[in-house]
This record gives C-alpha cells, structure tokens and sequence, in this order.
C-alpha cells in the first residue's frame, strides 16, 4: 500500500496527489513565514555585524529586500516539484545523478534536524515565558509530539492551517503591531552600513526553505499555485514578523536580548490579552517544525524510497526531541550563515539548468540517473563566492580563512557586496556557460 487517501504517498512509487490551491499553498507559506525564532532573530537584523546597527528604515527595508530575493528564489524551487511530481532531493538526481544526489540529500537532512531542533527550542521557551511552572523539558516533549503527529498527515495538515490557524494568527498579528505601535521607544540613530549584512541574513532566513519547496509544491494543482503561493504568503509574512521583532526588541531593550534571546518574548506577553495571543503563536510554530521533520522525511526517502514515510517521521521526530533538549542556539546566526552559502548556489544551477535547458521527459529523477559531474562545479565556486563577498560574521577561525583567501586572490570585499547575491550570480554564470559548451541550446523547459 503507497497510499493513504487524498494524502502524501507512504513511498516514493506512490503517485502524489495535487490536492493543493493557491489558498492552501499561501496559508502554509504565511504560517511558516511568522516565526517565534523571527521576533528573536530581529536582533541579527537590526545589527549584522555586532557593531553597526542599522537605523529603522534600514532593517525594514532590508526585511523587504531579503524577503523578496529570497522568496523569489524559493518559489522558482518549488516550480519543478509541481511539474514533476517529486520531492525536493529527488529532483536534485536530475541535476546530479542519482548517486552525487546523496551528498545534498546528507547536506539537507543535517540542515532540517538543525531547524527542527531550533524549532521545539524556541516553542518550549516560548510556552514557558507564558506558563512559567511547566519544565522547559515538558514542552519540548509536547510540541515534539504534536509535530510527528502532524507529520503522519501532512497534507490534511495543510489543509487545517488554512481552515483555523491562518486567522488567528493574523488577528494575533494586528493585535501586537497595534500595541507595540503604540508602546515601543522612539528608534534613534543607526545607519544603512550594514545593510547588505542584514539583506544576507533575510535572504538565508527565507532560502533555507530552498531544499523543502518542492517537498509541498509537488501537492499543487499548479506551477502558478505554487509560485504564488510562496511568494505572496511568505514574503508578506516574514516582513511583518521581522517589523514585530524589531519593535519587540525595541521595547524589551537590545541588552536583554542579546543576554537572553528568549527576552524578545516578554514583550509579547505583557500585552494586553497578550499570554492568549501569544498562545495562538506558539501553537502555530509546530508548523515549523512538522515542515522540517517532514522534510527530513522525504530527504530521507531519496536515499531509501520504499521506506515508509510514516517510519522515518516517528524516528525523526524523536531524534529532533533529542536534539532540542541540549541544543546550543548562541550559534544560530552562523548556522544561517552556512545554510545561505550552501543552498544559495545550489538553487541557482538548479534553476539554470532545469529552466533553460530542460526537455520534456530529459530531467532523469531515476534511481540509476548518470551522474553529472560537470554540476557540482558551479556549485562549489558559487559557495566559494558567498564567503568571498559576504561581511556576515560566523565563526572566527572560519572567516579568518576566507580573510586569508581574499588576499592571497587579491580580491576586495566592498562595503556593497552580497554574499547570496554573489553566490547566486557566479554560479548561475558557469552553469550557463557549461550548458552552451555542451552543446545544449537554452529554452525554457515546457511550461504547464
């Protein structure tokens, strides 16, 4: 049996249904764009760089442009899972083979266990700032819980969104930005000298979504569903949350954050009626986290596609438990940082590649599809050329290599560069150069 009816196939051999509309694709994409770890993470965005805030204009501006760029990106990711029907590391056999697929597929489990982990941290820490008698512990096991249940049953998951989570969250929305209008200090001074730091850290925020897209998008009844839905719902959302954030921040004092990220939170609660809005919140971040383990599923299946699902997700769910009860989240900016520099360049040839040179019935998602060396070239210099032009700190010993690189190349970083943006063009540049020294002529894939 590959089936549960109206619902994600249980293997890879199952044919998955397209059950999902514009509505259901942007009511997920709107729910995952509102994150508790946004509000926290406000703080790397109103200073990248630890040592030059930005002023208002700048991080709104800069959550506005990230956003864009980003969401842009994850919405022509999700374009070939609805046209093909697979999952997104399955699709990567198409532009890799099926073997050199595993490395990415490796790469986006590590990645999703992280998010994952992230995920039920900040639940746990947010439902303990609203009921501070509960262990920290218990609420990881909860919403750890709740997450592998909805992971059983993605699609009527999405569905469930739609129907009651997407207006509560959006009159819980309106609620604080009214309130924190109204409350938060005046902010004073700043200026735009880190703005291509923040406008990369936005963009890494929406294009870790990259490698799962099409995990969903594959559901859709169309390209256009898909696309939309993604770029409309993510991008309104994540400004919003961001724009919150930043008033949060504002209000709860840039000290105590950075002391304690989980300080952003209080803000929130000491709203009026702000514990039950919060709550509805709180609730809605398991759809983070069930997308995550969900997309450590599907990952997995790549590397084992008659396994059922349902097996991996138990085993995922408690392995992200796991992880969360010890997760060290100081280094979340970095891990940003990295997923950025890798999957920034890896959409690019992906895009590259399937929507100038793809022919109908030649995008090979098989289990023995040839391997394609040639691809991971532009992969490796675009990740090459988000270190090289990117000013967003991450760990010391790693940015002193890439300091060392730049000057043994004697390349410059300019105060303008972006590392995503960097990433993306030097390696779109060589996958199109590879394709037309093949010998293949760019056209759009058949579109549908």
């Amino acid at each position: 049996m590959t089936h549960v009816a109206d619902e994600v196939p249980l293997t890879l051999e199952g044919t998955p249904p397209k059950t999902l509309g514009v509505l259901d694709q942007g009511a997920l994409w709107a729910n995952l764009g509102v994150s508790l770890l946004g509000f926290s993470g406000a703080l790397f965005l109103l200073d990248p760089l630890g040592d030059a805030p930005l002023s208002l204009a700048a991080a709104l501006m800069a959550a506005l442009v990230g956003s864009l760029i980003g969401t842009a990106m994850v919405g022509l990711s999700a374009v070939p899972g609805t046209r093909t029907g697979k999952p997104a590391m399955v699709l990567l056999r198409g532009l890799f083979g099926a073997r050199i697929s595993y490395v990415p597929t490796v790469l986006n489990i590590v990645q999703m266990l992280g998010w994952g982990a992230f995920e039920l941290w900040v639940i746990a820490k947010a439902a303990t700032a609203i009921f501070g008698g509960v262990p920290y512990q218990v609420w990881v096991l909860v919403a750890g819980v709740l997450t592998t249940a909805l992971t059983i049953w993605p699609l009527g998951s999405i569905r469930l969104l739609r129907r009651y989570v997407t207006a509560g969250v959006i009159v819980s929305m309106v609620w604080f930005a009214w309130f924190f209008l109204n409350e938060a200090p005046a902010h004073a001074g700043g200026s735009w000298t880190a703005f291509p730091a923040a406008v990369d850290y936005v963009i890494a925020l929406s294009v870790s979504w990259v490698p799962m897209a099409a995990d969903f998008a594959r559901h859709s009844r169309s390209s256009r569903a898909a696309f939309t839905g993604v770029v409309g719902g993510y991008t309104l959302a994540q400004v919003a949350c961001l724009g919150l954030g930043v008033y949060a921040v504002a209000i709860a004092g840039s000290a105590a954050v950075t002391a304690d990220s989980t300080a952003v939170f209080a803000p929130f609660v000491a709203a009026p009626l702000g514990a039950l809005f919060f709550g509805v919140l709180v609730l809605r971040e398991t759809d983070q986290s069930f997308a995550n383990v969900y997309s450590t599923t599907v990952s997995l299946q790549n590397l084992m596609p008659r396994v059922d699902r349902r097996v991996f997700s138990v085993a995922i769910g408690l392995l992200t438990v796991a992880i969360a009860l010890v997760v060290d989240v100081t280094s979340y900016g970095a891990f940003l940082g990295v997923i950025g520099a890798v999957f920034v360049p890896m959409f690019a040839v992906l895009a590259v590649d399937y929507f100038l040179f793809a022919r109908s019935g030649r995008w090979d998602t098989a289990e023995d599809a040839p391997s394609r060396w040639s691809m991971l070239l532009p992969w490796a210099l675009g990740f090459a050329a988000y270190w090289l032009t990117t000013s967003t700190p991450t760990l010391p010993a790693w940015d002193a290599f890439w300091a060392g690189a730049r000057a043994a190349i004697g390349f410059t970083r300019e105060p303008w560069m972006n590392g995503a943006l960097g990433a993306a063009l030097v390696a779109a540049l060589v996958t199109l150069l590879i394709g037309l020294l093949s010998g293949r002529r760019p056209r759009p894939a058949v579109r549908r």
